[in-house]
């Protein structure tokens, strides 16, 4: 071969090698391509699994930030429901005896105004201090005070008696922060307690002393008749007015010891319903001629409900009433002016009569003794005729008092239970 021949090999395996070097690179480059193609998708795909991750895990919280805060919300509301509902009143003051809570009930058992503002417990039981007492007992002693009784003071028209709790407040970790107070309306139990232990001393007086009314009233019968046989005519004239005397003293003591025994009787109620207003009626017109004919009056006003009772009882006790408010205005030499006031105390489910009179009234020493057997203060009386009204009011689960009418004079006042409507 040639020398050019030789050349032209040379030149030849040259550009070979110059070619598989360019197709090497060039495949080296589309493996590099293609690898970068897939890391790039492998990449966007870690990404995007990333975004969804987190945006799941935001939606979960989001989800139960909701449900915590109605959770939240569910219990404040149902907190805040069981404060208004409860029927006994809550207090709570904090350490600085500032008060935090005070629900419905609790106004309405101390007498406060819906809108009346809350601040320090001091001045805001100041017609309820025995209840202040016991919370600043509470709140200085750190000591529970459980189911203690309080009777409230005579200027308290709302409640006479409470029932009371306090515990102190404290935080999770047992530190005390303020006082908790419960307390209730006692007044109709320490008046069913008064009206049971009445009924039971009222039984007792019936029971021993019936037999010995009965004795006193045979020996008297005796005396009586044995004054009658003797003949007035007869005797000397200076011996009538003593037979005379035995007569009328006989006859006086043997109505004294009748009506006792008719109020020593245990009373059979015979119950029925009974409208108080026909009641009060009745026992007005008995005496309102004679109050008109001395230039007085008697009045019936007010509202009167109907009753369980037994009418010819409770027409006894009203015209008792009237008839000594009657009596009472006459002897003191004034015009007889009556007025029986009848109000209907829905929340207590009671009806409060009250007989007014303008006489010279009761004295506050004998307002605990008018209604003892034999106590009086007429010259004439036999002191049985409030004692009698007591006895009717106390056999109707009811009560009576007495107080000082607007005009000065004397005022009876009675509470009966209102009948339950039939359903």
């Amino acid at each position: 071969m040639t020398q050019t021949g030789y050349a032209f090999l040379g030149l030849t395996a040259i550009v070979a090698a110059l070619v598989g070097i360019v197709v090497f690179a060039l495949l080296r480059f589309m493996a590099a391509a293609r690898d970068a193609r897939g890391h790039l998708r492998e990449s966007s795909g870690e990404g995007a699994f990333m975004a969804t991750a987190l945006q799941e895990t935001m939606a979960k919280l989001k989800a139960q930030e909701r449900a915590m805060a109605e959770r939240a919300e569910a219990s404040e509301r149902l907190s805040s429901e069981i404060v208004i509902s409860l029927t006994a009143g809550l207090l709570v003051v904090d350490l600085d005896r500032q008060v935090r809570i005070l629900n419905p009930a609790g106004r309405r058992l101390l007498g406060l105004s819906a809108d009346q503002p809350l601040g320090s417990y001091l001045p805001l039981l100041k017609n309820a201090m025995p209840l202040a007492d016991v919370i600043e007992e509470c709140l200085r002693t750190g000591q529970p005070i459980v189911r203690r009784a309080l009777e409230m003071p005579a200027h308290n028209r709302v409640t006479s008696h409470l029932g009371v709790t306090v515990s102190s407040l404290t935080d999770p970790v047992g530190d005390p922060h303020g006082a908790i107070c419960l307390f209730t309306d006692l007044t109709n139990v320490i008046a069913m307690e008064e009206q049971l232990r009445l009924k039971d001393s009222l039984a007792r007086v019936g029971e021993l002393t019936a037999g010995i009314a009965h004795e006193f009233r045979n020996g008297l019968a005796t005396i009586h008749g044995y004054a009658r046989l003797l003949d007035l005519d007869t005797l000397a004239p200076a011996y009538r007015p003593y037979v005379e005397g035995i007569r009328q003293e006989t006859t006086s003591l043997g109505q004294i010891v009748t009506n006792f025994l008719i109020f020593a009787r245990p009373a059979q109620l015979t119950l029925a319903p009974v409208e108080l207003e026909a009641i009060a009626e009745r026992a007005a017109e008995e005496v309102r001629s004679d109050a008109r004919a001395r230039g007085g009056d008697v009045v019936v006003r007010g509202s009167f409900p109907t009753i369980e009772g037994d009418d010819v009882l409770l027409r006894q006790a009203f015209s008792n009433l009237v008839r000594n408010a009657f009596e009472a205005c006459v002897d003191a030499g004034k015009a007889p002016s009556i007025i029986i006031d009848g109000v209907i105390d829905g929340d207590r489910g009671t009806a409060r009569i009250a007989v007014l009179d303008n006489g010279p009234g009761i004295d506050a020493a004998s307002r605990e003794r008018v209604f003892r057997p034999f106590f009086t203060t007429k010259k004439q009386g036999t002191g049985l005729g409030l004692a009698l009204v007591l006895k009717i009011i106390v056999s109707h689960n009811g009560r009576i008092g007495v107080g000082t009418s607007p005009s000065g004079g004397a005022s009876l006042q009675i509470s009966l239970p209102v009948a339950t409507p039939s359903r």
